[in-house]
């Protein structure tokens, strides 16, 4: 039953984690979903309220401080009365897989436009109103998750730009988990260590195409609310995740 006090808000949506994430938080919570086009969420919301679950989308631009305070003022006003529960910074950008001296200056910006730059128009956004759940008595400590990768901890060749924006959002995290966690609101990193299985990379022969070889976007969002879910006796800052079978 979506709790009727509190909602969540779940940046980067699409047909895979962002999709996953949203769902899950539905079955207890109204839903934000942001995403820069409505064809990223427009099908989720339908799904979510097709089962029963309250959900809105709104269109953002998650790497300009104007798109965010605009979506956050439609919030308001569609949410009026409603504490924040939990936010998920689960957007990434960038050039892939690329040789470093083929990469512009452009390039580089582009990368750390919606990884560091994105979330931390999101934190400063959302983190005053997570403090302000604390004393509110939530059923589960108010969180924000944040969505790394592997490039979040190894920067491997030809993946420079990525990895740079990815490093950023990991630190920038950690920072926000010391300040924010004695204040009561949940920070945590997730490293997605691997494919994950979704509709673009459902034809990938990863991990030699072994079942079970990709992880589980339903699997991630699980991981997700056990960390909301988590009493403040024991918060978790990194969370790792990868197939039984991923060389790590």
């Amino acid at each position: 039953m979506a709790s009727n006090s509190f909602y969540a808000v779940i940046a980067g949506v699409g047909a895979g984690t962002g999709r996953s994430v949203a769902l899950k938080f539905a079955k207890t919570y109204p839903v934000v979903l942001l995403a820069r086009k409505p064809e990223s969420y427009n099908d989720i919301v339908a799904e979510i309220k097709a089962a029963g679950g309250q959900a809105i989308g709104i269109s953002t631009d998650l790497s300009s401080a104007d798109a965010q305070a605009s979506a956050a003022e439609t919030i308001k006003k569609e949410y009026a009365g409603k504490k924040l529960a939990a936010a998920v910074y689960n957007a990434s950008g960038g050039v892939g897989r690329k040789p470093f001296l083929e990469h512009t200056v452009e390039d580089l910006e582009t990368g750390l436009a919606v990884n560091a730059r994105g979330l931390f128009i999101f934190a400063q956004t959302y983190l005053p109103q997570l403090l302000e759940s604390v004393d509110a008595s939530p059923a589960h400590p108010p969180t924000l998750i944040v969505t790394g990768a592997t490039a979040s901890v190894r920067g491997s060749a030809k993946f420079s730009i990525f990895a740079a924006g990815k490093f950023a959002v990991r630190a920038l995290t950690q920072s926000l988990a010391r300040e924010f966690g004695p204040q009561g609101v949940h920070v945590a990193h997730t490293i997605i260590d691997g494919v994950i299985d979704i509709p673009r990379t459902r034809a990938w022969p990863v991990n030699d195409g072994k079942e079970d070889g990709k992880i589980s976007a339903d699997a991630i969002a699980d991981s997700y609310w056990y960390l909301h879910t988590q009493p403040r006796s024991a918060f978790t800052q990194e969370l790792d995740m990868r197939p039984y079978v991923e060389k790590f």
